[in-house]
C-alpha cells in the first residue's frame, strides 16, 4: 500500500488539495493508495475559499509517507521550522515530494529545491526566483519532474502533475482510466505552456484537432511537419506557428509524446517484440525507443513491460 500524504498549510488552496484527494484518495484507489490529509497539527485548516478542511493527522504522518504532496497556500510565507524539518526528513529518507502551485514555496523554504529546476503559478514565478535564487525557476511549463522532487504550475496544472505521478506508479492504461473518470485530458506534457492564447478546438471540428486525431491514427508512419501542415490546410511555417500558439509546444515534440504514449500502451497490453512496438508507434527502432523511454520514464522497454504488464507497479 503506497501512502500519499497531502500537507495542508493554512490557508490552503482547496482546489489544489482536492486534486491529489480525487486521484489518490478516490474510493476506487483504496487497494493501491492510502491517502491522508495532514497539517502542521491535526485539526481544522482554513482554506483560501472561506471554509475549513480537517487534517486528520499532524506532521508525524510524513514520517511514513511514500509520497508527500504540498498544495498551494496563502500567504506564501516560508514554512515554519517544524514543517521545514519534517519535509527535509521525508526527503532524506527517500520519500517522493511534490508541490501544486504555490506549494513550491514550502519546498523552496525547506531548502529542497536548491540547485533544482522548479515551477509554480506563472503569477508567482518571479517572486519564487527572487526569494530563492538557488532555485532554477521555469515559469512557463505545466510541471517539472526532477525525480524525487516535482513541482507543478498553478491550479489545474496540479491535475497534470498528479496524473504524471499516477502514470509512473501504475502505467499509462491505468492513468487513462483515471483521466476518463475525472473527465480531463489524458496527457499533457510537462513542458507544455501554462497559458495559451486559446484552447485546442474540440475533436472533429476541423483544423488542428482533426489533424491531431489523424496523426494519432497514423503513428506508425514517419510523419513530418509538412505532412501535418498539408492535412490541416496550412503552409508548414503557418502550421508550426499556430500549433505552438494553440498547443504550447512544437509539432514534433507533441508527436514524440504521442508516440511514447502509444509505446507505453503497447508494452503494457501486448506481447509484441520491442522492435515491433518501436515500429508501430513510429519511433523506428528498438534503440530509438530505448533512448526516448529512458528520457521520459527513466526505464527500459523491458523493465517497463515487466513493471506494468497486468498490474501497476504499486498495485
Amino acid at each position: 500500500m503506497h501512502k500519499v500524504v497531502a500537507l495542508a498549510l493554512g490557508d490552503v488552496v482547496a482546489f489544489d488539495l482536492s486534486i491529489p484527494a480525487q486521484i489518490f484518495g478516490h474510493r476506487t484507489e483504496r487497494e493501491r493508495y492510502e491517502f491522508t490529509v495532514c497539517g502542521e497539527r491535526a485539526g481544522s485548516v482554513q482554506s483560501t475559499t472561506g471554509f475549513a478542511v480537517r487534517a486528520t493527522a499532524g506532521l508525524d504522518a510524513l514520517t511514513s509517507a511514500d509520497t508527500v504532496i504540498v498544495p498551494g497556500y496563502h500567504p506564501i510565507d516560508d514554512p515554519s521550522p517544524r514543517v521545514a524539518r519534517a519535509l527535509r526528513a521525508a526527503a532524506e529518507r527517500g520519500a517522493r515530494i511534490a508541490s501544486v502551485c504555490t506549494g513550491a514555496f514550502a519546498l523552496a523554504g525547506a531548502g529542497l529545491l536548491d540547485g533544482r529546476t522548479a515551477t509554480t503559478h506563472w503569477q508567482d514565478a518571479a517572486e519564487l526566483a527572487s526569494r530563492f535564487p538557488r532555485v532554477r525557476v521555469s515559469p512557463d511549463v505545466l510541471y517539472v519532474d526532477e525525480g524525487q522532487l516535482l513541482t507543478s504550475a498553478g491550479v489545474a496544472a496540479g491535475i497534470d502533475l498528479c496524473l504524471h505521478l499516477y502514470r509512473n506508479d501504475q502505467g499509462a492504461a491505468a492513468a487513462a482510466e483515471v483521466a476518463q473518470r475525472m473527465v480531463v485530458a489524458l496527457h499533457r506534457v510537462g513542458g507544455q505552456a501554462q497559458h495559451l492564447r486559446r484552447t485546442l478546438p474540440e475533436t472533429g471540428t476541423g483544423g488542428l484537432a482533426e489533424t491531431c486525431d489523424w496523426a494519432v491514427d497514423h503513428l506508425d508512419r514517419p510523419l513530418t511537419v509538412y505532412q501535418l501542415a498539408q492535412h490541416a490546410g496550412y503552409s508548414p511555417r503557418t502550421f508550426a506557428r499556430r500549433f505552438r500558439a494553440e498547443i504550447g509546444m512544437t509539432p514534433l515534440r507533441w508527436l514524440t509524446a504521442q508516440r511514447l504514449l502509444e509505446a507505453r500502451r503497447l508494452l503494457e497490453s501486448t506481447d509484441l517484440s520491442i522492435d515491433e512496438v518501436a515500429r508501430l508507434c513510429g519511433l523506428g527502432t528498438a534503440a530509438n525507443l530505448r533512448l526516448h523511454l529512458a528520457r521520459d520514464a527513466t526505464t527500459t522497454p523491458t523493465a517497463y513491460r515487466t513493471a506494468f504488464r497486468g498490474v501497476g507497479r504499486l498495485g
